[in-house]
């Protein structure tokens, strides 16, 4: 999340005209995260989150808005957009497409324990069962393909070692694509599940956000991104309770299978490589924007040449059953 566009006191007064959820009584801006612009608003019947969205178009919106209306429906705790008087989920604002979501109780965390990991594993795994069910679908916008084209725009930005390693692991990937990731279950998947996008309300998750990368791939995608990122410390150091609490959670609600357990080192390093691309165009071609947040890429660097030497387990006591 960040502040890309300054939306004023009139336009958000125009926009709850298409609503039936109060008047305006306060507002402001979110800094944090990378792609879209956010506010908090506050009304008379309640508090809400808009985002206008600055580099997606409205054909792909509508698959964003019907999945959280999905998972909402089947219980999994998550951003609800909210219908406007005609039904719709998305309106415009200053010429950008824009909506409303519900504002969730909790708050995201910096420092998860082993408890907020497991209650996040049982909440994916329940994610991952109700999009079973879910008729629609969407590529990952930020697939291999993309990848590779992030890598030729940064061609001047790299040093010779750098792009090397760049070059091997898209390769890898490439190959991985065609033999280990073959068979591999496949669903929509939240695809950014980093610690800014749930919120707790003390150790249980409260709330899902940002599903604005939310894509038809593998599941083990996801588990890896959020392996990345929760069973890390700030150091860099793994800290393996964490990651054992989730994978306890996730699989008595989900049992993984024999090849999502041997693809697991490639999946990690897929998904390390993901977003050290994606950091890096962040970092060297950014948005313009009144308040914008933009991460370091090195941490993904080195996460991905950690892996590359050996990756953490999936989790060793898990048994796994045949596909």
């Amino acid at each position: 999340m960040s502040v890309y566009t300054r939306v004023t006191e009139n336009d958000l007064r125009t926009l709850l005209a298409e609503y039936s959820i109060g008047e305006l009584e306060d507002f402001r801006g979110i800094s944090a995260g990378i792609t879209n612009t956010n506010y908090f608003v506050d009304t008379t019947t309640g508090r809400w989150v808009l985002t206008l969205f600055e580099q997606m178009d409205d054909g792909s919106l509508p698959f964003f808005m019907q999945l959280m209306d999905h998972l909402a429906g089947h219980g999994v705790p998550g951003a609800h957009p909210v219908a406007r008087n005609d039904g719709g989920f998305l309106s415009d604002v200053r010429d950008r497409p824009a909506a409303l979501v519900y504002r969730l109780a909790g708050a995201s965390i910096t420092a998860p324990g082993a408890r907020h990991c497991g209650s996040l594993g049982g909440v994916v795994a329940e994610m991952h069962r109700a999009v079973r069910s879910f008729g629609e679908s969407q590529r990952n916008p930020r697939d291999l393909a993309w990848i590779a084209q992030a890598r030729a725009r940064l061609v001047d930005h790299l040093d010779a070692e750098t792009a090397d390693l760049l070059d091997d692991e898209i390769a890898y990937q490439r190959d991985c694509a065609h033999t280990v990731y073959a068979g591999l279950p496949e669903a929509v998947i939240h695809a950014d599940m980093f610690r800014d996008n749930v919120l707790f309300d003390d150790e249980r998750v409260s709330g899902v956000i940002d599903f604005y990368y939310a894509c038809h791939d593998y599941l083990l995608f996801d588990l890896a991104v959020i392996c990345n990122d929760w069973a890390f410390d700030e150091s860099g150091t793994y800290v393996p309770e964490r990651w054992q609490a989730f994978a306890a959670a996730y699989h008595r609600r989900r049992t993984l299978t024999a090849g999502e357990h041997a693809a697991w080192p490639a999946m990690l390093r897929a998904a390390a490589l993901r977003f050290w691309a994606s950091r890096l165009i962040d970092y060297h071609f950014p948005m313009d924007g009144d308040v914008t947040h933009i991460h370091d890429p090195r941490p993904f660097e080195r996460l991905l040449r950690a892996h590359r030497q050996a990756a953490p387990a999936l989790g060793d006591a898990l048994p796994a059953r045949e596909t």
